[in-house]
């Protein structure tokens, strides 16, 4: 109708109005030129290596891979994050709404009686429509602070969907780590075994006492119980991936497997990239333009507001000839209102949302420093981890070497048992030492990938 495009016309014309209220910048922070425990660390990888594909790809694990892929189609804490996306989408369109008039139609017919006249009957049909024009820009500080709240839950779902994936493959490399120590067990116990034959033989021929049998024995029944005892923790890490993946842990089984054992190094890049790269840097960041932005809404408030409307009805007794000129009733007109008192409310609201804006602000600065923190700790564990590495290695292969030599002295009858004892002891706690080391390694660097963003960027935040 003419008086629907006329509010239409209006809108656009008074839309051009001022907003109130201060306009968004980012946040100023302080950062350094590069990372303080890099210093002496130089990755081998090119710096692009986390955006070349899923990030969990570097670990060159297949079955890695699928359980990734599975994380996220099914992990519920994923699924929950990206209904919120969907919610914070559905808010903006609420408050896109508010741009355009509110377009009504209405039909409705009555039959009435008074004292001793015969009832009559009154047909009605109309339509009305009403705009409230965004004067002072309380409308689009709304949208713009949902298209913010919107980009806060997007960036919450990329920082959930890391964190799960990170969780997954930290808890399947100790998963592995498990298998590797059951087998270290498995052959701790064979050789025991071994051993106790040995002296069982030679007690036979009265070389050794009964109470070489009785200390062999009784260190094998020792392992024999650790390597059952290692099953109760590989369990309880199978239960954990299975919930990860969205599976009931009776419906999921991860058979043996080996460990990797090439840890890659993951270039941390310079401190500036970091408020790019790390999902919930820039939902804390968003959240501050989203906190910005009602300050002018609650500044909005101490401006009149300005709606206008119309309607268009026709009313007569029956149907017959209801919509001619005569039984037209039509008006247009604006309605302007203001507050006059309202015992400091309006005050309040913009007090509270100017703390609200500058608490924003502090968590996103605290976030910043987390990240750093964060990439500092990884990156001076992944290089002490490495030199540690390199020292394990050796002293594994130094244990295993004088094991093999005092197992020979022993059946040579030129030492005591005790130090087959102490050998076979020395050399399981270094390869459990050196698994450990390898096991704190891939974590590590599954931690440093997280902290650098997993190759996320803020730019897939969404803009329109």
């Amino acid at each position: 109708m003419k008086f629907a495009r006329g509010l239409l016309l209006a809108s656009v014309a008074l839309a051009a109005g001022c907003a109130v209220g201060p306009d968004y910048k980012r946040p100023a922070i302080a950062v350094a030129d590069s990372y303080k425990e890099q210093v002496g660390w130089k990755p081998s990888e090119p710096g692009d290596i986390l955006n070349s594909g899923p990030w969990w790809q570097i670990y060159h694990d297949e079955v890695l891979n699928q359980l990734e892929q599975q994380v996220e189609v099914s992990n519920e804490n994923i699924k929950a994050a990206a209904a919120a996306v969907e919610q914070s989408l559905a808010l903006v369109q609420q408050a896109q709404a508010g741009f355009w008039p509110t377009v009504t139609a209405n039909a409705s017919k009555n039959r009435t009686g008074a004292g001793t006249a015969g009832p009559q009957s009154t047909d009605r049909l109309g339509a009305s429509a009403s705009l409230n024009v965004d004067l002072w820009g309380q409308l689009r500080r709304t949208n713009e602070s949902n298209k913010a709240s919107a980009q806060v839950s997007v960036a919450a779902l990329a920082a959930v969907r890391l964190t799960e994936q990170a969780l997954l493959a930290s808890t399947y490399f100790q998963l592995r780590a498990q298998d590797r120590l059951q087998g270290l067990l498995d052959d701790t116990v064979a050789d025991q075994e071994q051993s106790l034959k040995i002296t069982e033989s030679r007690f036979k021929f009265g070389v050794v006492s009964k109470a070489d049998v009785v200390t062999a024995r009784t260190q094998l029944l020792t392992s024999q119980s650790q390597q059952a005892n290692a099953a109760i923790k590989r369990a309880q890490l199978e239960h954990a991936i299975a919930v990860l993946v969205g599976k009931q842990p009776a419906a999921f089984a991860l058979g043996p497997a080996a460990m990797p054992t090439l840890v890659p190094t993951v270039p941390a890049g310079v401190p500036s990239t970091l408020l790019e790269r790390r999902p919930d840097i820039a939902e804390a960041e968003r959240r501050v333009e989203a906190a910005n932005a009602q300050i002018g809404v609650a500044k909005a408030a101490y401006f009149p507001s300005l709606t206008l409307s119309g309607s268009d009805n026709y009313s007569h007794s029956g149907l017959e000839n209801l919509v001619s000129t005569s039984n037209r009733v039509w008006a247009f007109g604006p309605s302007l209102a203001e507050t006059l008192f309202d015992g400091g409310l309006r005050t309040a609201r913009t007090a509270q949302a100017r703390a609200a804006f500058e608490a924003s602000v502090d968590n996103y600065r605290q976030t910043v420093l987390t990240g750093f923190q964060q990439v500092e700790d990884a990156v001076v564990t992944l290089r002490v981890l490495e030199k540690q590495a390199v020292i394990s290695e050796a002293a594994v292969a130094a244990a295993r070497e004088a094991e093999a030599l005092v197992l020979s002295q022993y059946k040579g009858g030129t030492v005591q048992y005790i130090s087959v004892i102490s050998s076979q002891t020395t050399r399981l706690n270094s390869e459990v030492s050196a698994l450990t080391i390898l096991l704190d390694r891939l974590t590590s660097s599954v931690s440093m990938i997280q902290a650098v963003g997993g190759g996320w960027n803020q730019a897939e935040l969404p803009t329109q």
